[in-house]
């Protein structure tokens, strides 16, 4: 069974950091695209960041230069590294997998979501 599960979101002052990870479980990320995502109360769910197979990273403007993507095959995870957060990041993140990447939410497979509030 393939199942993506998210941690790491919490509370965090602006200008603090915070890594959220997304692992998985009945196949090998490494195999996989992996996107996170993420959606604000009432708003539609925008693509964050993508890592492709081949280890190419993608970011969304509002974000570059203060998330970095990166897998760690080993564990089977892929986290997000985000620094220099802001109100504006508060969000569900959730991660997905899929064959190619993509920044549109069009991928396979989806995690559950981890609350990220940036607030002080």
């Amino acid at each position: 069974q393939v199942q993506l599960v998210e941690s790491g979101g919490g509370l965090v002052q602006p200008g603090g950091s915070l890594r959220v990870s997304c692992t998985a479980s009945g196949f090998s990320l490494n195999s996989y695209a992996i996107g996170w995502f993420r959606q604000a109360p009432g708003k539609e769910r925008e693509g964050v960041s993508c890592i492709s197979r081949d280890g190419r990273s993608y970011y969304i403007d509002s974000v570059k230069g203060r998330f970095t993507i990166s897998r760690d095959n080993a564990q089977n995870t892929i986290y997000l590294q985000m620094n220099s957060l802001k109100p504006e990041d508060t969000a569900v993140y959730y991660c997905a997998a899929d064959y190619l990447c993509s920044l549109d939410p069009v991928l396979e497979y989806w995690g559950q979501g981890t609350r990220v509030t940036v607030s002080s």
